[in-house]
């Protein structure tokens, strides 16, 4: 069996074990430290409580096992295992067990159990080498994790930065192997296509004239995001008076949400009950703006049907951005900055200009444009999405799972 721990049911992530349990060739169980993100939890970066609106425990085989009380995601020290883990490898005969990090204490110690079980060690994570860390900082996190790989048998890369960290550490190509980070592609595409004769009454609804080009953010409104760099390079496009009207449209909440109310005219704010011109108007030139509220997972395609393009700004501590690959999967044009993890993979730059220095503002502005002049999709998406399909990694761990079963009866 193949044991995959991993701190909580994640909304990303469901959608790949429930695909692994329809492929049927792998017997895996899903370990939950905590039932975070199954019921209603407060997220404090959004700013809510919430729950996701998809089946996130259904579909695949799965159990809470003990961890310390009051454990939490969010928490490296309070995520931690209450039981001796490589009881429960033994008990159930796991053959390998997959780890999907190291952000919390519990899976440091799942690798000493696994050790001791003599249970093969994957991991599947999201960090990569964009993000550089301070100097004080590089040569601890340089021998916590060089011990902590030198432990694991095999490397699930999400993308080629991630690969690059892996590599970065002197991890081998043997034990490197590609597992694209994905979402439900079929199911963004089929909610899409069902939203699309509707584009002009949710437009409309939202504020968005027929003809301007509407740009959307989607996400946490907090720093790491940089959604203001959008409002930012939506006046620099709007400076030139022979382009099509910008308007954004904001999807999401969080703690950057007056300033940058404050910085666009809004014309409707779905927190207000969705009234319009709600705040008063902000500096010459301010882009026209909706803030349409948090979209769980069956609504947020009412989002991408509506916009022409996504806008993902983020700094490098965006590991990856998978509002990219849903937007993509939508059918709607995405721009990345080049500090995200998805840029290299998603965005290649066979399907255009379609990434941005961080913080480049002018930049952006000018790709924005060039998307505004050539709007829809490149023909080599459809290439990028059949790469990035939870079906291709379900391919990968069924071959990997088949080698070390190989390798046992040898």
């Amino acid at each position: 069996m193949l044991a995959i721990l991993t701190t909580h049911p994640i909304q990303y992530q469901v959608p790949f074990w429930q695909a692994l349990a329809k492929d049927g060739r792998v017997p895996f169980e899903v370990w939950y430290l905590t039932d975070h993100g199954a019921k209603p939890s407060l997220d404090r970066e959004f700013g809510r409580t919430f729950a996701w609106d998809i089946e996130m425990l259904a579909g695949y085989p799965h159990r809470i096992i003990e961890a310390a009380d009051g454990a939490t995601p969010a928490s490296f020290w309070q995520c931690r295992l209450r039981e001796r883990l490589r009881d429960r490898l033994r008990r159930t005969s796991a053959k390998v067990l997959w780890l999907q990090g190291w952000q919390v204490a519990a899976y440091w110690q799942a690798v000493r159990e696994a050790r001791a079980a003599g249970t093969q060690i994957w991991l599947r994570a999201e960090s990569n080498d964009l993000a550089v860390a301070p100097w004080w900082k590089r040569p601890l996190k340089r021998l916590a994790l060089g011990r902590l790989f030198a432990q694991v048998d095999r490397f699930l890369y999400i993308g080629t930065a991630n690969k690059r960290l892996y590599q970065g550490f002197g991890v081998p190509e043997s034990k490197l192997h590609a597992a694209p980070y994905a979402v439900d592609n079929d199911r963004f595409a089929r909610q899409a296509a069902a939203l699309r004769p509707q584009r002009k009454e949710w437009r409309r609804r939202w504020g968005v004239d027929d003809d301007a080009f509407c740009v959307l953010f989607c996400g946490k409104f907090i720093a790491k995001k940089r959604p203001i760099d959008l409002v930012e390079a939506a006046r620099l496009y709007g400076s030139d008076g022979s382009r099509r009207s910008i308007h954004l449209l904001f999807a999401g909440s969080g703690e950057l949400s007056a300033v940058l109310k404050q910085a666009c005219t809004v014309v409707y704010d779905a927190e207000l009950g969705g009234a319009q011109s709600v705040w008063p108007a902000g500096p010459r030139r301010s882009p026209r703006a909706s803030f349409i509220g948090f979209l769980n997972q069956t609504e947020i395609s009412r989002a991408y049907v509506a916009a022409d393009c996504l806008v993902l700004p983020s700094d490098s501590g965006e590991t990856w951005g998978l509002v990219v690959n849903e937007a993509l999967a939508s059918g709607t044009s995405a721009l990345a900055s080049k500090s995200c993890g998805c840029a290299e993979d998603m965005l290649p730059a066979a399907t255009g200009k379609r990434v941005f220095e961080v913080g480049n503002t002018r930049e952006l502005a000018d790709v924005l444009a060039q998307v505004q002049r050539q709007p829809g999709l490149p023909d080599r998406v459809a290439d990028v999405l059949s790469c990035h399909d939870v079906r291709t990694t379900a391919d990968v761990v069924h071959s990997l799972y088949e080698q070390r079963l190989t390798n046992e009866r040898r």
